[in-house]
């Protein structure tokens, strides 16, 4: 009985320590977890690198290029050896798309992206790397859910709600790392991406570096692979139209 007693208590401690915390507590739990505020802060460019695997002909890799400054995304699709491009900078936005065949070079139609689409990659831009980066600044509101338990680990569960998308993340408690990140977009599609590794960067920030991907639109099972460069140089070309 007192054992049982003392559990009670301790349970009620913890889950007071919990939602106690805020979720800006939360966000500077990952932060500090990753490299700190200040190395974030610090960031300009990002070059990430992805591959998507689903032991299928419909794999796929994606390359992603960020500048802060110059408010411009350059973002790059290739499956079955033909590579699609989108871009924004500034007021800005296309789309290029491969004509021909794969054997030849590739020329490119290059077209304007709608006003939706564009709205959609410049708020991509920070948050290919922090989904809570500058929350507020965009109209994001965080909220404390709750503890969860995901692929046996406890996580402490924040709901980052916007005008178009909506997030669920949720944060190893011991960590403070971000294991689970599901993004439900305004059409209605789910995206949850489990982080199963991380790695630290040459600019000493830690990044997911392998995780599980899927899309309640094809429900595909994905492995990703990871690369990311901060701070790195940008050839003007890829943020060209």
């Amino acid at each position: 009985m007192k054992n049982t007693a003392i559990k009670i208590v301790a349970f009620m401690i913890i889950s007071l320590c919990t939602f106690a915390q805020t979720a800006d507590d939360i966000f500077k739990n990952h932060l500090d977890a990753t490299g700190g505020k200040a190395l974030w802060d610090s960031v300009s460019t990002y070059s990430i690198k992805q591959a998507y695997q689903g032991n299928s002909a419909a794999n796929y890799d994606v390359e992603l290029k960020g500048s802060f400054s110059e408010a411009a995304l350059y973002k790059a699709k290739t499956i079955l050896k033909r590579t699609f491009i989108f871009g924004i900078k500034g007021a800005e936005g296309w789309r290029k798309v491969p004509l021909g065949s794969s054997d030849k070079i590739t020329q490119y139609e290059t077209n304007t992206l709608s006003e939706k689409e564009q709205e959609n990659m410049r708020r991509e831009l920070k948050e290919n790397i922090l989904p809570f980066l500058d929350y507020e600044e965009k109209g994001y509101i965080a909220t404390m859910v709750g503890s969860e338990t995901i692929n046996g680990a406890k996580t402490t569960h924040v709901e980052l709600s916007g005008k178009v998308v909506k997030y669920n993340l949720y944060f190893d408690e011991i960590t403070g790392l971000l294991t689970r990140k599901k993004l439900t977009l305004n059409t209605g599609e789910v995206i949850t991406e489990d982080y199963t590794k991380y790695g630290d960067s040459a600019y000493g920030l830690k990044f997911p570096t392998e995780s599980n991907y899927l899309s309640s639109i094809d429900k595909r099972n994905l492995k990703v692979s990871t690369s990311v460069i901060f701070n790195d140089i940008i050839a003007p070309a890829f943020l060209t139209r």
